[in-house]
Parts: C-alpha cells; sequence; structure tokens
C-alpha cells in the first residue's frame, strides 16, 4: 500500500518554504501518495516565484510541474495579495473550511498530516 501524505506548507519564511518543497519532491521521488497544500503566510510566496528569482523558484516550478501543488488557500492567498497570481498559474484553490483548505478531508481520505 502507498503511503498517503498531505504537507500543508503554513509558514511563509523562506527557509519553511524550500523545505516544503524538497520533502514534497523526495516522498514523490520514493513512491508516496504526496500532495502539497499551501497555507497561511507561505500562499505569499507563489506571486513571488513569478519573478523567477528568488532561491525557491526552481523548487517551486518542479513541484507545481509535477502537479504535486494540491491546492492553494483562497482565504489566505486573497490576504496576502497572491490569489491572482495563484489563479494566473492555475493553481487549485481550496476553501472548504471556512475559506481554507480542510485538513480533515485530506484525513478522511487517508493521508497523514505534516505542517511546515
Amino acid at each position: 500500500m502507498t503511503r498517503k501524505v498531505a504537507i500543508f506548507a503554513f509558514n511563509g519564511e523562506e527557509m519553511c518554504f524550500i523545505h516544503s518543497l524538497m520533502n514534497t519532491l523526495d516522498m514523490k521521488d520514493k513512491g508516496y501518495d504526496v500532495k502539497l497544500i499551501i497555507e497561511g503566510s507561505a500562499t505569499r510566496l507563489v506571486k513571488e516565484a513569478e519573478d523567477g528569482k528568488k532561491p525557491f523558484t526552481a523548487l517551486y516550478l518542479k513541484a507545481k510541474d509535477a502537479g504535486l501543488i494540491d491546492c492553494v488557500c483562497r482565504a489566505c492567498a486573497s490576504k496576502m495579495k497572491s490569489l491572482e497570481s495563484a489563479k494566473h498559474q492555475e493553481l487549485p484553490l481550496c476553501d472548504e473550511m471556512f475559506g481554507h483548505p480542510s485538513m480533515a478531508r485530506y484525513m478522511n481520505d487517508g493521508y497523514e498530516i505534516i505542517v511546515i
């Protein structure tokens, strides 16, 4: 049985976000069913990744291109002024829990939750 992991990237500090991306990609390479959910202040980094000048941009694009970004929090992206960028990048938006992604949904689907 394939291990299922949902990584919630909440922290908008770049090094924390880089570690979220690295772990998501590493788990994918090791055969995990892994999903990255971008939440909280980390949603502002969606917009910052577009300019291509951030140290995390290559990892971000690799995760995005691999379809590992399951969703971006609609409420937080709006607050962090990155909602239009997420839409422009055609990233899925989640808002089923008071405007935010629901951890319970992932748990109900058998995913372990990791919060970074």
